[in-house]
């Protein structure tokens, strides 16, 4: 469908359904490779290299970081320039944030592959941890300038419209990169990098596929002569910011929270945590399938002043995500043993137990992390980073570093609570700036 008539002339029902569902659908694939990567690195080459890859995670994320902040960056003033029925200017941005980003992939790839050891050594790993986690970034690393884009690109068919495109990318993603895992580890019988090469060649073969249409000119966006301006690159880091800061700042609370893990708990500790940030992937790919597919409509219909568009379409997209957010805190509250068992051999009874009690004190997370999530997913649709970008660092860094320290006393119950309590402030704090936001713009409407 046309974006013009998908965004501005659909029904809102039948937008959301149109928009969310492919969406949501395409985030669930993607987790579902996650949790079958993580499966696969503990059912086949156990619990040390579990461990290692969930040393490792942070560190790659913190590789994609900056692809994301260009990428999402780029994304939110691309549909407001749509919407203003500026084509050229959106055309600019995406030109340069696909260059940037390439750029940004070559020199943090670099970084990443001659640091890599030091950067694990840091987290105060034993020498068998350090070597299987530093394979594992590596190749990541060398893969940097091809893959980084895809998340980008990603965001780029959802503005034109091409929702199911993109949703058939990431399943396509998904079920290539699996069965280049169980090729590699269970038949080839490779280590850890392995599995961090399946996932590399599943995303480079999807980057060449999500950029054909857009190289033979067959998508509302084309590739111009770009010219990145101060304009331009403001606009790209400001709308780019909450996503970069709450990458980065979450990667390092992780880091943080596995030095912890690991003085508490040892590799042990570190597993438990694993499978929680596993579980976690059955409830955030929802939440982010719904709200960020949403997001070039929002975007659009903001630079078009379609206002009671957006709040209708918003209204949706909350009360979607508090459904999901509910029935999934109950999902892991009563299925623990078995989202546990999916990760850790069944004679692991230590790591079996210590990962039960942990998900049942976690799951509580998601009571209100649905607040903060659409009011931040919101916020940056609209082009208000500021908002966007102190609820994304309240949840990634300020809260969790805030109860880590607090609840230090209470040894590994205190961070397997931390999140819960870092979700409840964090949602006290987006109901008071959207509040905040809406006197503001009264008052504004009111001098005018």
């Amino acid at each position: 469908m046309d974006y013009k008539t998908l965004y501005e002339k659909t029904p809102p029902t039948k937008l959301f359904a149109t928009v969310a569902i492919p969406g949501v659908i395409s985030m669930l694939v993607s987790s579902l490779y996650q949790i079958i990567d993580g499966a696969f690195v503990g059912q086949i080459l156990g619990s040390t290299a579990f461990a290692a890859l969930q040393l490792a995670m942070p560190l790659v994320i913190l590789n994609f970081s900056v692809a994301d902040l260009i990428g999402v960056g780029s994304a939110v003033p691309i549909a407001i320039k749509l919407g203003e029925k500026d084509e050229k200017g959106a055309n600019n941005i995406f030109s340069s944030a696909c260059l940037m980003i390439i750029g940004a992939g070559i020199v943090l790839g670099g970084i990443f592959f001659l640091f890599a050891e030091g950067f694990v050594r840091l987290m105060g790993a034993d020498e068998q941890l350090v070597t299987m986690a530093s394979q594992y970034l590596r190749v990541y690393a060398v893969f940097s300038p091809f893959t980084t884009i895809l998340f980008a690109v990603d965001n780029y068919l959802r503005i034109c419209g091409r929702v199911r495109y993109s949703m058939m990318v990431n399943i396509l993603m998904a079920v290539v990169s699996a069965l280049l895992e169980f090729l590699f580890l269970f038949v080839f019988r490779f280590g850890i990098w392995g599995a961090a090469l399946a996932t590399c060649c599943g995303m480079f073969i999807c980057v060449i596929i999500a950029f054909t249409p857009f190289f033979f000119g067959k998508m509302q966006l084309r590739f111009a002569s770009p010219k990145i301006d101060r304009e331009v690159l403001v606009s790209i880091f400001a709308n780019g910011a909450p996503t970069f800061l709450n990458n980065i700042a979450s990667r390092i609370t992780s880091i943080i929270m596995n030095v912890f893990l690991l003085r508490l708990g040892g590799a042990m500790a570190v597993s438990a945590y694993g499978v929680l940030m596993y579980a976690e992937g059955l409830v955030l790919p929802i939440l982010y399938g719904l709200c960020d597919s949403l997001q070039p409509a929002v975007g659009y219909n903001y630079g078009a002043k379609n206002y009671s568009r957006i709040f209708a379409i918003e209204l949706r997209c909350f009360s979607a995500c508090a459904v999901v957010s509910l029935v999934m805190t109950a999902v892991m509250l009563f299925a623990n043993k078995t989202i546990v068992g999916i990760f850790v051999k069944a004679d692991d009874a230590a790591l079996i137990a210590l990962s039960i009690h942990a998900l049942s004190l976690f799951a509580f997370t998601y009571l209100t992390r649905w607040i903060s999530f659409a009011t931040q997913s919101y916020m940056s649709a609209i082009g208000k980073p500021g908002y966007a970008t102190a609820i994304s660092l309240s949840i990634a860094f300020v809260f969790p570093v805030i109860f880590l320290l607090a609840l230090s006393p209470f040894g590994l119950d205190g961070i397997w609570l931390n999140m819960p309590l870092s979700s409840l402030l964090a949602a006290v704090l987006a109901v008071g700036l959207l509040i905040d936001y809406y006197r503001k713009e009264i008052k504004q409407k009111q001098v005018v």
